[in-house]
């Protein structure tokens, strides 16, 4: 029954986003576990590890599709489809264990300490050995923006910890209370969902009604989908520059141009002045290109993000911080590597990651650089406090396949914009490229299945928010107030 609700439970996110499934799975996941295995610490944890395989096995599946393009990996597709979700199942399987060391049965302050566990191991995994905050049970609203404007304010994990309480609400229907206290109960709950809900549409409507501000330079986002198969065949360069000038159509205004991550994977920057001429003879010198390619510093490989004219002269730079384990390094390379491991993405050399993370200055435009799933981390995106117009970001979808991770990732993408109160500019390859405002609404968006190309000519100025500048501190506000009215209910119930 956990794996099976685990299983249902993953259905609320998104490409489905069926948010209202969550009411009924961790409700009865609950009082399941209240009833069979909180007394017994082992079985606790198990029961939680099994809930947890069953929600990562049904949502990160794709991440199989990244090991079918060479024959070394092939072998290990059995192994990563099941213990990636085994392992971070045993987060889950850890808040349970957690839980029943408290002594609490069929009430409300059980539904607090829960939420709080749980949330508090959702932090720990989004933050633990570099992170991966995938999934957070809080992306079931990706699809609802007006139930999101409170992430300026709050931001993603604090929001993840009211989610799970919210969901889990329905459990008193369980409890041995009163009739009137369950109407009641729940009557509050429909006025939070629905106060919460208006105060978005109310959020949105001022939003909607300020002037947009003509860009003096255009921005046009390319989303070639390019088969990433094409990368390991070694194909020549110029063919796929070729492709990208003919799908960007470089026009006579000042132009800013955006290619995805690592569009041109079979050469480096340092090797990018051999195709000089394609460039200079396509476009003007009021274009500029922003493109995702590997870079060399001081011996060391980086994934880059650069802004060249069309003499190819770089205009500014940006090397990824975030690296993806595997991917894009090999952990403990020196002993994984003499058993013939590398990492996934071409080239046996892991990549090196960059400490800076500096706002990208040009033609009157400041823009905050992520590259691929940098986007998927809160609260640590702007590390210079700079003000800027624009996030960035640029990625190499394609690993994913025809399969739900493009959308789980642009999911992330929609809540940072929300969160930073900033416009998000995205150019993927293989994945979902678009235009997000700032409160989260999509105003231009290509499907990870197309080609295309979306130009942007103005939008809405905002000024940095709230949790822009505090950061995730403000979860654990949340953590101390959730603690301080456990321990008041619990005294008043004595």
């Amino acid at each position: 029954m956990p794996f099976l609700l685990g299983i249902i439970t993953s259905f609320s996110l998104p490409p489905y986003n069926l948010f209202f499934l969550n009411f009924f799975t961790f409700p009865f996941f609950f009082i399941f576990f209240l009833n069979n295995f909180k007394k017994n610490k082992w079985k606790s944890f198990i029961i939680g590890w099994i809930f947890g395989f069953g929600y990562f096995i049904s949502n990160i599946y794709w991440i199989t599709n990244s090991l079918t393009f060479e024959e070394i990996f092939k072998i290990l597709i059995p192994l990563a489809l099941i213990l990636i979700p085994l392992f971070l199942g045993l987060f889950y399987g850890l808040a349970t264990y957690l839980f029943s060391f408290f002594k609490v049965g069929r009430n409300y302050v059980s539904i607090l300490i829960f939420s709080l566990i749980l949330s508090f191991v959702e932090f720990i995994r989004g933050n633990i050995l570099g992170g991966f905050p995938w999934n957070l049970i809080a992306f079931s609203w990706t699809e609802y923006t007006n139930f999101l404007q409170i992430l300026p304010f709050i931001g993603t994990y604090s929001f993840n910890l009211l989610s799970i309480s919210l969901f889990l609400a329905p459990s008193v229907f369980f409890f041995k209370r009163s009739l009137r206290f369950k109407i009641i109960f729940n009557i509050l709950l429909i006025f939070f969902i629905g106060t919460n809900f208006y105060y978005g549409k109310h959020i949105k409507n001022n939003y909607n009604k300020k002037k947009n501000i003509d860009l003096d330079t255009y921005i046009k986002i390319i989303s070639p989908n390019i088969k990433l198969d094409r990368f390991f065949r070694n194909e020549d360069p110029s063919i796929i520059i070729k492709e990208l000038i003919e799908l960007s159509k470089p026009g006579k205004d000042s132009e800013i141009i955006i290619f995805p991550e690592g569009i041109l994977a079979n050469i480096l920057l340092e090797d990018l002045h051999i195709y000089k001429e394609s460039f200079k003879s396509n476009f003007s010198n009021k274009h500029k290109i922003l493109i995702g390619i590997n870079s060399i510093e001081n011996s060391k490989i980086y994934n880059s993000m650069v802004v060249l004219d069309n003499n190819l002269n770089i205009l500014a730079k940006y090397n990824k911080n975030k690296l993806v384990p595997f991917g894009e390094f090999l952990p403990f390379e020196n002993i994984f590597a003499k058993i013939g491991l590398k990492k996934i993405t071409q080239g046996y050399i892991s990549f090196s990651s960059a400490e800076e993370r500096k706002i990208l200055e040009f033609n009157n435009l400041k823009l905050l650089p992520l590259i691929c799933y940098e986007i998927i981390y809160t609260g640590k995106l702007n590390k210079s406090g700079q003000e800027f117009d624009f996030i960035i970001n640029i990625s190499e979808d394609g690993w994913f396949g025809d399969s739900i991770g493009p959308y789980q990732h642009f999911s992330h993408a929609i809540f940072r914009s929300i969160e930073e109160g900033k416009d998000i500019i995205r150019s993927t390859n293989g994945g979902i490229s678009a235009h997000i405002n700032s409160t989260g609404d999509v105003l231009s968006k290509i499907k990870s299945t197309d080609k295309g190309v979306i130009e942007i000519k103005s939008y809405k100025k905002s000024s940095k928010t709230f949790f822009s500048t505090q950061g995730n501190k403000i979860f654990f506000y949340f953590v101390f107030f959730y603690i301080i009215l456990i321990f008041f209910l619990k005294k008043k119930r004595r």
